[in-house]
Formats: structure tokens, C-alpha cells, sequence
């Protein structure tokens, strides 16, 4: 076989790259990669990466040279790389550090650069202007420290990403280690993979480290990143989540895995408003305000603290409201978390200026082969959709005919065959519709978690799914974020958002915790309603699922 054959990879010139799977060079040519380029999909046999501006500048700001980018491709293509790829990897990776952000003498800011022309073209660029403080000369122009977020936000949206090297304010220091074992008595440490995440985010305390972004898949332990930053950093830290459950989970995990005493961590959510060396806030309580058109009550918790470190949880999820105030917190160390950068609103540069660029990432499918997430099967089950249903489906308009399609009554007696199925599993059912979820509920006589469902309550009943008390378990889309179940290792989808991915991912999430069981395959099934508008939708979910490489089939409910 001739070395041609033995590469996997072709390089094309619309800045797709195509990885065949099926080759001894595979695995090394994909965390090649995954320094440089983002993954588009990667089903069974061929994997697509694109190439991005972003997805460049990412890799620049974590070191990586134009010549090692080439060398990489050059390594494991079949093919010449085009000349124009070579031109865009050339220019992109010059762009970022071509502006230099610094602290000046006076504590203001001073952005550099040696290109004459770029100073000439920034101080005339309008969005650039009104944080523009003096310019000495030709090299160099002065910024309000307030505005450090702006002037990154501005510079990147017009094609020139700054290197920040401005620093960070210290915060109050804070006595906290990892524990040598948990309480529970096993012996607790950093896997190898959250190990090399702190260390990327906090690159030795340096002004290269301390702002960024580590992307790990679901069930691979962020919160374990972000304790591991804590402990390293050694700060005040404000710890931000998407829910009062998810901040007690928070809350559970600092106390079990660090030296941390329990009155040292604060809780400021909708029930408690307290601040301590560690605080633990929710989104929803930050852009909380009386009207559309008043301040928001509790941006000023962002003051009140002395932090050292400000770590975002689910990161894909920030508010818009959080963007806009993370733009005055440059001088901050900030930690996002996430287990996608794709924003259903598209606002993934806003990510890479204000929270920092990408640090760290590794594919699930290595986590998988490792044995720290579990195997996983998806699949769409298509149910017929009865004929007075139908003829209900066919007369409504557009947002009626998806609700009808996702309440189809036929799928409260598929999920009764899979239960029954699944039996000794612990299954989850997860829906949209409350009015669906409860009758499921009554059919089932199990407990049920809706937004409706106090916190004391969740948290009840999430232990009792822990602890093997409760196997079934039905909840809305308040447990597609931030819930830690690690044994559920069935879920049943009856309806969802559209054809959200990030819902998707979040949802499958649920079951991709590694079991004790090291053979478990973790089941997620997705029940749609055939010939509708449902079924539509869930291709949209379905290709997002392949894409990403996960075991993917399609069903009918009579073959059950």
C-alpha cells in the first residue's frame, strides 16, 4: 500500500477538510486537528473539519504557529494543500498578536502595534473611536481601562483579534486545596484530561493564561476543571450556573472534593442572597429586573466580591445581559465551561473577546474509547399519529400542528413498551409539554419535575433516582442543563424545542455518565410523530446526532 493511501485526510479549497476514519493514521491526524479546526460532523466513516478565522485564532492564542498548522496538514494529506488554505492559515494566524493589549504606566490601557497602516485604519474605524483616549504616535493608541471588553469585542468583529496581556487584578486570597480523598473515602484526583485543561486555562499564572474556555463533553467532569482551577488560582471565586439545583450540585462538588469548609461557600439565587469566599450564583437571578426597560437588580454582585476568578457554566448558555457586563470584567480571570461552543444565536466571537479563547478540547469519541463517558445508541422512533389527531393536525396553523404532532397520544403507549423494556433501567422521560409530562406521570404513577416543582422538592427526588429508591423519573426541560445523574442510562424523548441542537446535546447528555457497569450502552430514544412536522424537526436533531458521530438508527413503533 503506498503512503498516499495511508494519509486520511484531503484538504480542500472551500476550507473543508475531510478525515477518513478507516486508517492507522486516524486518531493522530484527528487531535491534529483539533488544535485548528472545528469539527462539523463526524459520522461513521468520514469525519469534516472547517477551517474557520475563528477556529485559527483559537489555535494562535494557544500557541500554535502558520508553519505548524501547514506541517500538520502537509503530514496526513493525501494532496497538495491548496494554495489559498495555505494564504488564509498564513493570514489568520498573523492577525491575532499583530494588536497587543497592555497595562500602561498610568493604569490605563495601550493597544500596539508595529503595522503603522493598522493604528491608521483603527483610529478612523468608527466602532473603534469612542473608546479612543489619545494616540502618542503611530504605534500606539490609548483606552479606558473600562472599556477593555469593548475594544476587544469591536477589534474582532472587524477582523483583528487582540493578544491581551493587560493581566489581572489579584483577588482576595482564599486557603482551599484539592482533598486527598473524597468523603466517601476514595482516593480523589484530576484525570489526565482535566489535569492538562487547568494547566492550558491558567498557563502558570501567567498573562497568557487566565481567560479562556474548556470544552469537554457532557458527563466528562467540568465541574472537576473548574474545582481543579479554583485550587490552583487560590482566590475568591463567583461560580455562575443555570439553575438553584444545578448550584446545590455545584455547592455538593466543592464541599465532597476540595478542603473548603462549608460556611466559606454562599449561595445567591432566588431563594439566598449571600456572598462568601465562594458564591455560587444562577443566571436567571443576574438578569432578573422589574421591567424590560429597568436596570438589573444583581449585576452589582460582580462588585461586591473581591474575585479572583469568575467561572461560567455553560458557556453556550450565557444571557446576552451576562455578555454585556463580562465586558467590564477584563481584569477578572474568567473559566467558561462548555460542552459546545455552537450558540443557537451565533454569538460565538463574543465568547472568544469576552470570556477568552478556546483552551482546551477533547472529542467525546476519545472520552468513550478511554471509558470515561459511556457507549451511546440514539434512536427515533416514528409512531402514527391517530386519525381524528390528524385531522386536528391538518386544519391548525403552524405552532398547533407542532404541539399536536409532539402530544401524539399514541407515544404515552410507546414509552409503556420501552418501560416495560427497561425495566431494572433507570430511565428517564423528557419533555416540552406539561399537560403531556403529567398524564405520563399519572400512566406511570411516578414523580415528575417541572418548573413548577420547588427546589427542596428536585432535590429530593434527583437523590432518590441517585440511590436506586426511584428508577423512573419524568421531567421537563428544566433537567436538560447542569443536572448530575450519572445513572440514568435510559432516556426517552416525547417532545422537544424545535430542532434545537444544543437541547439535543444536552438531553443525550443525561445518560452519557460513565456507569459501574463499564458494558452499559446508554439508550436515548426520541418518539416522533410520522409525517408531521415533528418528524421534520427531528431531522434537523438527527443530523446534528450523526454528525457529531453518535450510533444513530430509525425505527418504526411497530417494530418495537
Amino acid at each position: 500500500m503506498s503512503d498516499l493511501n495511508l494519509k486520511p485526510m484531503i484538504v480542500q479549497s472551500d476550507r473543508s477538510i475531510l478525515l477518513e476514519t478507516d486508517g492507522p493514521a486516524f486518531e493522530d491526524a484527528r487531535d491534529c486537528l483539533a488544535g485548528f479546526a472545528e469539527l462539523v460532523k463526524s459520522p461513521e466513516h468520514i469525519h469534516t473539519y472547517r477551517l474557520t478565522p475563528l477556529s485559527l485564532w483559537n489555535a494562535a492564542a494557544a500557541g500554535m504557529s502558520a508553519k505548524e498548522i501547514r506541517d500538520g496538514l502537509e503530514k496526513y494529506s493525501k494532496y497538495d494543500i491548496p494554495q489559498n488554505i495555505i494564504a488564509e492559515i498564513d493570514d489568520n494566524i498573523e492577525r491575532y498578536g499583530r494588536l497587543k493589549l497592555y497595562r500602561g504606566e498610568d493604569g490605563g490601557l495601550v493597544l500596539e502595534s508595529d503595522d503603522t497602516m493598522l493604528i491608521m485604519e483603527l483610529l478612523n474605524n468608527k466602532a473603534l473611536q469612542e473608546y479612543v483616549t489619545g494616540s502618542p504616535d503611530m504605534k500606539r493608541i490609548f483606552v479606558s481601562a473600562a472599556d477593555r471588553g469593548n475594544v476587544k469585542s469591536a477589534l474582532i468583529k472587524i477582523g483583528f483579534p487582540v493578544e491581551d496581556l493587560a493581566g489581572y487584578a489579584d483577588g482576595a486570597p482564599l486557603d482551599v486545596r484539592l482533598r486527598p480523598q473524597t468523603l466517601g473515602g476514595r482516593e480523589f484526583g484530576l484525570r489526565k484530561y482535566q489535569k492538562e485543561s487547568v494547566d492550558a486555562f491558567h498557563a502558570g499564572g501567567s498573562n497568557a493564561g487566565g481567560s479562556g474556555v474548556v470544552v469537554l463533553p457532557c458527563g466528562a467532569g467540568k465541574t472537576v476543571v473548574a474545582i481543579g482551577a479554583i485550587t490552583t488560582v487560590r482566590m475568591h471565586t463567583l461560580v455562575l450556573t443555570t439553575n438553584t439545583v444545578a448550584l446545590r450540585q455545584w455547592k455538593n462538588e466543592i464541599l465532597d472534593k476540595t478542603t473548603i469548609a462549608e460556611e466559606d461557600i454562599g449561595e445567591y439565587s432566588g431563594d439566598t442572597k449571600e456572598i462568601k469566599p465562594i458564591t455560587i450564583a444562577t443566571y436567571q437571578v443576574l438578569t432578573y429586573r422589574k421591567a424590560k426597560d429597568s436596570p438589573f437588580m444583581h449585576f452589582s454582585l460582580f462588585d461586591e466580591g473581591r474575585w479572583g476568578l469568575i467561572v461560567y457554566d455553560e458557556v453556550h448558555l450565557l444571557p446576552a445581559p451576562v455578555f454585556r457586563a463580562t465586558a467590564s470584567l477584563q481584569a477578572r480571570r474568567r473559566l467558561g465551561l462548555t460542552a459546545t461552543l455552537v450558540r443557537e444565536d451565533g454569538r460565538e466571537e463574543d465568547v472568544f473577546s469576552l470570556i477568552g479563547p478556546k483552551k482546551y478540547d477533547v472529542p467525546w469519541k476519545v472520552l468513550e474509547k478511554q471509558g470515561w463517558i459511556a457507549q451511546a445508541l440514539c434512536t427515533e422512533v416514528r409512531v402514527p399519529l391517530p386519525d381524528d389527531v390528524r385531522y386536528r393536525y391538518v386544519t391548525s396553523d403552524k405552532r398547533g400542528k407542532f404541539r399536536i404532532a409532539s402530544t401524539n397520544p399514541v407515544k404515552g403507549q410507546i414509552c409503556e413498551l420501552l418501560a416495560q423494556r427497561h425495566k431494572d433501567d433507570n430511565v428517564l422521560i423528557i419533555g416540552q409539554y406539561l399537560d403531556q409530562l403529567k398524564e405520563l406521570a399519572k400512566r406511570f404513577d411516578a414523580p415528575i419535575i417541572t418548573g413548577r416543582t420547588g427546589t427542596k422538592e428536585r432535590e429530593k427526588l434527583y437523590k432518590a433516582f441517585r440511590t436506586g429508591e426511584i428508577k423512573f423519573l419524568i421531567v421537563s426541560k428544566v433537567a436538560n442543563f447542569a443536572i448530575d445523574l450519572p445513572d440514568a442510562n435510559v432516556a426517552i424523548q416525547v417532545s422537544g424545542t424545535f430542532g434545537s441542537r444544543q437541547e439535543e446535546a444536552q438531553r443525550l447528555g443525561r445518560i452519557l455518565r460513565p456507569k459501574s457497569d463499564s458494558s452499559t450502552i446508554a439508550r436515548f430514544y426520541s418518539l416522533v410523530s410520522r409525517d408531521t412536522c415533528d418528524q421534520d424537526y427531528s431531522v434537523k436533531r438527527q443530523l446534528f446526532l450523526t454528525e457529531q458521530g453518535y450510533r444513530y438508527e430509525i425505527t418504526s413503533s411497530d417494530d418495537l
